[in-house]
């Protein structure tokens, strides 16, 4: 019997495991353990992904919740551990670069169960980024390394990465993207009830760089009030940068243009996705999905871990430092011509089924 631990805890890491899980369920003599811990622990950014996503409900729930850094890291560690200490596994699964990543990698290495880390190699080359320390110690930890582009093999190659525990797989995220199909049936609800008419632009902001640093917050809001003189602005809020802007005394809500809404489950955001004439966004899944459904993207960034995207042209950077370049950025790709065609930059739709076959094997 396989037995493998699946760690997973925000909303990018349901919808790779979503594809994952559903694979390893097909095969026999595969045990998978779903250890959830909590990073997420909205409703919207967490409950209705598994429900929608046809996840069962995970194993352990840790409840961990909010915190900086290090507290919330070190208590994902700990609880973790002590699961693992419980019942040895074949593997230890983690996906991406959050916090629940770097506790799962650390907990599996420091007892000899191996790490196999979906999405390995991609790098930002930013170190103030948290996700990049994430991502970076969890590589180096993994017995094992998904990577979804040739890209991030070759950052992992230049840190002295490399050989048969070395697969290039593609994305998982696009196997769900494909399964989903079309669903702008849901968005026509969403923007009947907004008024929306016609074309509009999707914006979701969430990261700390953008949503800690008010002075940055302030630009992006009044760039998305001046994008809504011209186009319509849908901007589901998450829950970080609710508080944040509150916390700015940001009144969002007198804006023109711009319509905030609740945080949204995973169709009702890739039916918006599917919709929206471009998205804004400082996202990395997000920045994929919108390539995925043929939808211009400005991510709110200084760089991108997808450094495919800006080179293919579905995605250009617009850092967050003054309101009208970001704007222009925006207005920019609402207007220019599409690119001829999207590439197969993330696989063909069976990530999942590479990786599931491939931790059957190394086992074997």
């Amino acid at each position: 019997m396989l037995r493998i631990a699946t760690v997973v805890g925000a909303r990018p890491q349901f919808v790779k495991a979503a594809a994952v899980s559903r694979e390893l369920a097909n095969r026999e003599n595969v045990h998978e353990t779903v250890i959830h811990t909590g990073q997420h622990y909205d409703h919207e950014m967490s409950d209705i992904f598994f429900r929608e996503l046809n996840l069962r409900p995970p194993d352990h729930e840790l409840r961990i919740g909010a915190g900086s850094h290090g507290q919330q890291t070190g208590r994902m560690t700990e609880a973790i551990e002590r699961i693992l200490l419980d019942q040895k596994f074949d593997f230890v699964l983690v996906y991406g670069d959050t916090n629940s990543t770097l506790a799962g990698a650390l907990a599996a290495a420091k007892l000899h169960q191996p790490v196999a880390h979906v999405e390995a190699g991609l790098r930002s080359f930013n170190k103030k980024m948290p996700e990049e320390i994430n991502r970076i110690v969890t590589d180096h930890l993994s017995a094992v390394l998904f990577a979804p582009t040739a890209a991030a093999v070759s950052n992992l190659e230049r840190e002295g990465i490399a050989g048969v525990h070395v697969k290039l797989v593609g994305d998982v995220m696009y196997d769900v993207a494909l399964q989903v199909g079309d669903k702008r049936d849901r968005a026509a609800a969403i923007l009947k009830r907004l008024n929306i008419a016609s074309e509009f632009v999707l914006a979701t902001i969430h990261r700390p760089e953008n949503t800690d640093n008010y002075s940055r917050l302030r630009t992006i809001i009044a760039a998305l009030e001046q994008i809504g003189h011209d186009v319509p602005v849908v901007f589901p809020m998450h829950p970080r940068t609710t508080g944040a802007i509150a916390s700015a005394g940001i009144e969002v809500g007198k804006i023109r243009g711009v319509s905030v809404i609740e945080p949204l489950g995973y169709l009702d955001m890739i039916s918006l996705e599917q919709s929206a004439s471009v998205i804004v966004t400082d996202s990395g899944g997000v920045q994929k999905e919108a390539f995925f459904f043929g939808t211009p993207c400005v991510t709110l960034r200084q760089e991108t871990e997808w450094v495919e995207l800006i080179d293919s042209g579905w995605n250009r950077l617009a850092p967050p430092e003054h309101a009208a370049s970001i704007a222009t950025s925006v207005l920019d790709a609402l207007r220019c011509e599409l690119p001829p065609e999207r590439p197969h930059l993330y696989g063909y739709g069976n990530a999942a089924e590479l990786i599931a076959s491939a931790l059957v094997e190394y086992a074997n």
